[in-house]
């Protein structure tokens, strides 16, 4: 996509395949232009690899993080399920809100847990919030000992940010789901790929092989979930977009 800024003008013009299209430069729709290739240009950037939660690296776009933690206050989970550990800092975010709130656990999946990490992460304050389970977060006998350390009244939401391709995440789709009661959700992040394809950095094929795609295929297969971003629980702003790496990643259960 081509953008032309008009300081003078305070416009922005985008190339369409109808012709061009001006906006003014402080209105919504200049907003999610400029915030389209801010998100991509940011991801080739690798500007997620640049923050920590409470001494961890937390390789996640601060918005995300903040409208995540918008849903687990509405669904106030008793145990949050993420796949994917790597530094641990998402871990510690998530035992830190259960902290907070005096509610919940966690527990993290991967498929390897490194030494400095595993270290790292157990010698935190918040590691009594924490369970690590190592090994594929589709194994089977991974899939039940996950499941095992779930009492069958406790409310779950799962986050799935591990290997990102879209077999991988529909396999985990399929394995997790069931532990999701009506009114929570299982996230299948970074479909952001999508976007980014093409770009430095990317691999072949993430058009389609991506998070999202995998998301899109569970949501029709399976009418007790719907496809849908959280709105906004507070917005005084003129914008509705959320920036975000997560597109079309939220499944909520209906039924």
């Amino acid at each position: 996509m081509r953008l032309t800024i008009d300081t003078d003008a305070r416009t922005l013009t985008e190339e369409t395949a109808n012709g061009p299209r001006t906006h003014a430069l402080d209105s919504p729709e200049a907003f999610g232009l400029i915030s389209e290739q801010w998100l991509a240009v940011g991801w080739t950037q690798k500007y997620i690899y640049g923050f920590t939660w409470l001494g961890r690296p937390v390789i996640q776009l601060p918005e995300d993080m903040i409208r995540i933690q918008e849903v687990i206050h509405r669904v106030q989970p008793d145990v949050i399920v993420e796949t994917g550990v790597a530094h641990g800092g998402s871990l510690i975010y998530y035992a830190s809100l259960c902290k907070a709130t005096d509610r919940g656990r966690v527990i993290g999946i991967d498929i390897e847990i490194r030494p400095h990490n595993r270290a790292a992460i157990e010698a935190h304050p918040l590691f009594p919030y924490i369970t690590l389970v190592e090994g594929s977060s589709i194994a089977p006998d991974v899939v039940a000992h996950v499941k095992s350390l779930i009492k069958p009244n406790e409310r779950v939401l799962v986050l799935l940010d591990s290997n990102h391709t879209k077999a991988h995440v529909r396999a985990e789709l399929d394995a997790y789901a069931d532990l999701v009661g009506e009114g929570s959700y299982i996230v299948a992040t970074d479909g952001i790929m999508a976007a980014v394809a093409g770009r430095p950095g990317s691999k072949p094929g993430w058009e389609w092989d991506n998070p999202s795609e995998a998301a899109r295929e569970f949501a029709a297969a399976h009418p007790e979930f719907v496809l849908e971003e959280p709105g906004f629980l507070f917005n005084e702003g003129k914008i509705e977009q959320q920036l975000t790496h997560w597109p079309s990643a939220y499944l909520r259960r209906v039924a």
